[in-house]
């Protein structure tokens, strides 16, 4: 029986991490395999703060899951006395008219968000650090900040350690099938089975899952830090989060800088939001980013003169994304109810891990879920085989 669970999870980051500690708090026997350590630097989920917000531009029908992940934040913080979110504010500067500030504008609309629209005086008052155009709209939502990735996701596995789950750690999953009502996965260290199964493996899963190979799109990203001359002007503290929507090279975005026990390096985080360079994510040799540091340094002198443009580390992020990103989050067709898949999070998901844990538990033992994920199902896509 050693060998045999309630539920296998594969792939524990983001999302997986959370479905270990939601299913192995509602006393199921957990095992989580994940093919490298807890927190690396080959998937998603590195770089130290992730932005979280509820005024949602992408689309509107993501902000009652927001209001879950806020609630499920503030649990897993009391249950353990981790610091995970941090509430900074964000602002965001783009031209009236462009579709990210009208998404903003109308998700506050529908669900009551606080959002404050500042003038330009407002705007220099209060962001000293920014050059912004006459002709950009400043829109501000405090109730928005960021979440540490490494951090969350460690806090994730040991709480699910500790009651009860099994996490394994270098260990990758060779194959896995359906065997009458039991689920067999066999993985690099041996043979495992359950009767149910949960999928969250990032930019591997196409390997894992054949069949959606044809809907997801893993791309690099690259994140980058900038020292500047005066950090005090962008501390934690005295700068919010920020988007900026530049008309010819799209968002760019950045972070408060983090000293305090950092995840990374001590610096202005900042990234540009768009999709990046195809990626197999077995390749680990990543170039030099030479272009894209330029094109940061270009947006930095236009936009934030303040910060200087030296790039003290940039880092890799992979971003898996779907036909429209948005998520995929559903059963597996052909399965029953005995699998369930998180995937395809188009490099704007970690905010929701607090909220897609709980929902994968749900999926995986109840075969339904109370929370609204109807509209991230993948009956909105074709599932027929690539031509």
């Amino acid at each position: 029986m050693k060998n045999t669970f309630d539920v296998i999870v594969i792939g524990v980051g983001s999302m997986g991490s959370a479905a270990c500690w939601y299913l192995a708090g509602r006393g199921y026997r957990v095992l989580g395999l994940e093919q490298f350590d807890i927190v690396h630097n080959h998937g998603s989920h590195t770089g130290q703060s992730r932005i979280i917000r509820k005024a949602y531009f992408e689309h509107s029908d993501y902000v009652p899951l927001l209001e879950r992940a806020y609630e499920n934040w503030q649990t897993i913080e009391k249950e353990t006395g981790a610091t995970l979110y941090h509430q900074t504010g964000i602002v965001y500067f783009g031209p009236h008219h462009h579709e990210t500030m009208k998404g903003v504008r109308n998700s506050a609309a529908l669900h009551h968000i606080r959002v404050d629209k500042l003038s330009r005086e407002e705007t220099i008052s209060q962001f000293p650090a920014f050059q912004i155009p006459k002709d950009f709209e400043t829109l501000y939502e405090p109730i928005a900040g960021f979440v540490t990735p490494e951090r969350a996701i460690r806090v994730y596995t040991h709480e699910a350690v500790k009651i009860g789950a099994a996490i394994h750690t270098n260990e990758k999953v060779v194959s896995w099938r359906r065997s009458g009502s039991t689920i067999e996965v066999e993985t690099s260290n041996g043979k495992y089975q359950a009767g149910k199964l949960v999928i969250t493996s990032g930019s591997w899963t196409s390997q894992i899952l054949p069949q959606l190979k044809p809907q997801l799109t893993v791309r690099k990203q690259m994140l980058a830090w900038v020292r500047p001359p005066r950090p005090d002007l962008f501390s934690l503290g005295r700068l919010p989060c920020w988007f900026i929507e530049d008309p010819d090279f799209g968002m760019l975005y950045g972070f408060p800088i983090v000293s305090e026990n950092p995840e990374g390096p001590v610096g202005l985080k900042l990234a540009r939001h768009f999709p990046g360079e195809i990626w197999d994510p077995d390749n680990f040799n990543y170039p030099n980013p030479q272009a894209e540091k330029e094109t940061l340094r270009y947006l930095l002198k236009k936009y934030i003169p303040a910060a200087g443009d030296q790039i003290v580390e940039t880092k890799p992020c992979l971003y898996t994304y779907s036909p429209d990103s948005n998520f995929i989050v559903d059963h597996l067709p052909g399965f029953g109810k005995q699998v369930a898949i998180a995937c395809g999070f188009s490099g704007h998901g970690f905010k929701f891990a607090s909220v897609i844990g709980e929902i994968l538990a749900d999926l995986a033992m109840n075969g339904t879920s109370g929370l609204p994920v109807e509209f991230l199902s993948l009956k909105r896509l074709d599932l027929s085989p690539s031509q």
